[in-house]
């Protein structure tokens, strides 16, 4: 995959352009990313050389179609029946493959779907990450929601009939700091019986006291789990230091959260080896801590603000199902979550096999749900972090789930 995929806009100032390519071109001015940073906290932990090296080391081309209907006749597989699913040579299997998920998705979830929306109360970032709309160096409409604010949106929200949120930020300690978030957390608490965080990582802590402000879950985006690739594509900030972002999810559970989720962006990098990643991240998770919830979400890359040319390249709706139908059948009891920047068709279609969780009236932008859910115009919030490709309200959602014969269902958890 070629550096010209992420190539940024012209609206780059010239300072910046000029710093981009310092970064890129002289390895004095790039930090280690295995550096830790002061501040960061480092914990005793064996599940990321497990992954990194099971990830370096898996070539798909390997396996066959014996291998992959092999992994199909077990009825629990292994890491290595898994990496079979997922490779090229399973391709032609993709309708048995479908259906299994579909056996094991009935038989631990039943007919339901759990709906949930996203809240991004600030779009700042201190992070260079050259595919992210939000990045430090991206000309957009930078914005913070006041704690007015950020209730005034809960409530338009919580009047739609949502009952779980997911509080979203721009990785910026400086405008985001822990007590702003976890302000808007308690806020969160007043009207939402599901709270979740997908925010910078930090020390566990933090997650303890933002899990005593109401948080549930955390969610993060390892975004590639290739070193090198991550590397070219992190070029400033603290999300550059890569165990620091990788063992986040483990930080959050030794601080208290019920439940976390693990993902990759696929396109990034090879995506066969990210999905494999992602997978055993979660299942080294499960097995460390088997009181959590843990899940997995499975993103794909999106057009951004000032360039549109940034796409999944090879991961096709076809690799995608391959994909999601193999983390169903290697890991039975895990959530999964199809996200807003597919298809209303492909997530029609991916919660009757494989998916448990999807998102309804969704915007990735700052400030702007009440325009979205109550119809006034208001060209005063942030900009969005990426395009979304499903923009259903949560009635249509619901009434979309309804008709391909599944249970929507707004709370999976009661507190007593």
């Amino acid at each position: 995959m070629e550096n010209e995929y992420y190539v940024d806009s012209d609206k780059l100032s010239e300072a910046a352009l000029a710093r981009k390519h310092q970064i890129e071109n002289d390895p004095e001015c790039r930090t280690d990313p295995m550096a830790y940073l002061p501040g960061q906290e480092q914990i005793e932990s064996d599940i990321f050389d497990k992954v990194i090296s099971a990830a370096e080391s898996y070539q798909p081309e390997a396996y066959t179609g014996r291998d992959v209907a092999r992994a199909l006749q077990k009825e629990h597989l292994t890491a290595e029946d898994f990496k079979a699913l997922l490779s090229p040579a399973a391709e032609p299997f993709l309708e048995q493959m479908a259906e299994r998920a579909r056996i094991e998705t009935r038989r631990h979830f039943g007919n339901t779907v759990y709906l949930f929306t996203p809240l991004y109360i600030a779009n700042y970032c201190e992070n260079y990450c050259v595919y992210c709309g939000f990045n430090c160096y991206n000309d957009i409409r930078r914005m913070r929601l006041t704690p007015e604010q950020i209730e005034h949106e809960m409530q338009v929200i919580a009047e739609s009939g949502m009952e779980e949120i997911l509080i979203l930020t721009g990785e910026s300690r400086t405008q985001s700091d822990i007590q702003y978030i976890g302000e808007a957390c308690k806020l969160a608490r007043k009207y939402f019986r599901m709270v979740g965080i997908e925010i910078y990582p930090v020390n566990v802590a933090d997650y303890r006291y933002l899990h005593e402000c109401g948080v549930d879950y955390v969610t993060v985006f390892q975004e590639t789990y290739d070193l090198k690739r991550y590397e070219q594509l992190h070029l400033l900030g603290h999300k550059r230091v890569f165990p620091y972002r990788f063992n986040a999810q483990e930080r959050a559970l030794m601080g208290g959260m019920r439940g976390i989720a693990c993902s990759a962006l696929l396109g990034l990098s090879d995506f066969r080896r990210d999905a494999l990643a992602s997978a055993l991240h979660v299942y080294y998770l499960q097995r460390k801590y088997p009181h959590a919830e843990v899940s997995l979400s499975c993103p794909r890359l999106r057009p951004i603000i000032n360039n549109g040319r940034i796409n999944p390249q090879d991961v096709g709706e076809r690799q995608l199902c391959q994909i999601l139908c193999a983390y169903r059948i290697f890991l039975p009891f895990a959530g999964i979550t199809v996200s807003s920047r597919e298809s209303e068709t492909f997530r029609n279609g991916i919660v009757r096999i494989a998916a448990t969780k999807i998102s309804a009236g969704v915007s990735t932008g700052i400030g702007d749900h009440e325009s979205k859910y109550t119809g006034k115009e208001d060209s005063s919030g942030g900009d969005e972090q990426f395009e979304i490709n499903d923009g259903r309200s949560l009635d249509k959602m619901y009434s979309d789930m309804e008709s391909e014969g599944l249970q929507p269902v707004l709370n999976d958890y009661l507190y007593v």
